[in-house]
Order: C-alpha cells, then structure tokens, then sequence
C-alpha cells in the first residue's frame, strides 16, 4: 500500500506518481487538502484519507504536495518497520528530517547503504527507508530509467541543432516552447520500443480535424 500525500496532489506530479504506481500493481491512497482534487481523485477509484488514518499501514510514503514539513518525526515514528518515505514534489522540506541533526534524536541512528538510500533506525530496531534524505526524487539520477533520459537527451539534442541552425536573430534571449512537431518526432523515435503502431488519418479526416496528415496534431496550449 502507498500514500501519496498531496496538499495539491493532483496536480501533474501527483497524478504521474499515483497513476505510475497504480500501474505497477499498488494500492494508492491519496491525501488532499483541495475538495475538488479530492473528487477527482475519488473518482478515478483512488481512496481519499488523511495520513494519520493510514500511516501505520503503508509500505511506501510518497510527498508530492509543494509544501513544508508534510513529513515529521512523528509521522515517521508511527510508521512501520522497513517503510520507504521519499519525495517528489517540492524543495528538500517537505520531508522534515533536520531533528536528525538534533541532540534530542541521539535515539535514532542513520546508516548509509548506498547512494541515495540511508536506513533511519528506531531503539527498538525499527528501520525507515529514506531515500535521496528527503531531496526530490525524481532528480537523482540513478531513480530515472534510462529510457526517460532518452527521451530528455533526444528533445536537447534536436533543439541545439535548431539553435545551431537557425538564421541570426531568430531566436532572442528568451524562453521557447519547443515546436509540436519536434515533440511528436522524438515520440516517434521510441515509439518502436514497444512496438506500437501509429494509425494514420484519411485525407478526408485530416480535412476535417484541419490537420496535416504528417502533424502536428495538437496545438501548442494543449496539455497532455
């Protein structure tokens, strides 16, 4: 079981997490502050819960809630042993851990055992997984599949050659969106890697969308 814990989870972070977990076969809770994101939760079958009702039974803490101090001493100390708590949403704060640096936590002990990962251990023996010490996950190298770097490095690699290539003055000093079509092309470019087969649109439809038949087929605005 995981709690994806979520002053505005379901935001895009919040939503990929539960949504990436959720695929792997765990059961999410989430906790929400915001009624409407509740709702929305509610209704894509995840279970709305304040922590304190389930942080005694879950495997997995996961903060994604742009906020401070989601996570404290207490939290984890009600936790159950060989738990993970790890972030990815805001700063290094959402996970409170400075009361290990604390002479009144000379109780626990922190043991390294490996890059990113440190076991916080209880009197008792209880351990807490920590992962990255509360940092943001997801910008810790070893935790991004090499496939999502692929993609990353492809989309920088295409925009420094059209930086390179583009005619003197084209681009200011100023931030761009990359063009739709780019995007699609490096989509395209891994879609092989799990063998999918992109459906091509008749003449007639594209006429009708008022697409090109080779893209690109959103709008800048739209949100995937």
């Amino acid at each position: 079981m995981i709690v994806i814990y979520g002053n505005f989870l379901l935001g895009e972070i919040g939503k990929g997490c539960c949504s990436a977990l959720r695929g792997m076969g765990c059961f999410v809770f989430v906790t929400e502050i915001d009624p409407i994101c509740a709702l929305q939760a509610c209704m894509e079958g995840y279970r709305v819960v304040r922590l304190e009702e389930i942080i005694k039974q879950v495997d997995i803490v996961v903060t994604a809630s742009g906020s401070k101090f989601t996570i404290t001493r207490d939290s984890l100390d009600k936790m159950k042993n060989g738990a993970i708590v790890c972030n990815m949403g805001h700063s290094n704060t959402e996970i409170d851990i400075s009361f290990l640096r604390e002479p009144s936590s000379s109780d626990l002990h922190v043991e390294h055992v490996r890059n990113n990962v440190d076991h916080v251990i209880w009197p008792n023996g209880k351990r807490i997984v920590l992962i990255a010490e509360g940092r943001i996950m997801n910008l810790c190298c070893s935790s991004v599949p090499s496939f999502v770097i692929s993609i990353t490095a492809v989309t920088q690699a295409l925009a420094l050659i059209e930086l390179y290539n583009a005619p003197t003055n084209r681009y200011k000093c100023d931030v761009y969106l990359l063009p739709k079509k780019m995007d699609e092309y490096v989509a395209s470019l891994h879609l092989p890697a799990f063998d999918a087969h992109l459906t091509e649109l008749s003449d007639e439809q594209c006429k009708y969308l008022g697409i090109n038949k080779a893209g690109p087929f959103k709008p800048n605005y739209y949100r995937y």
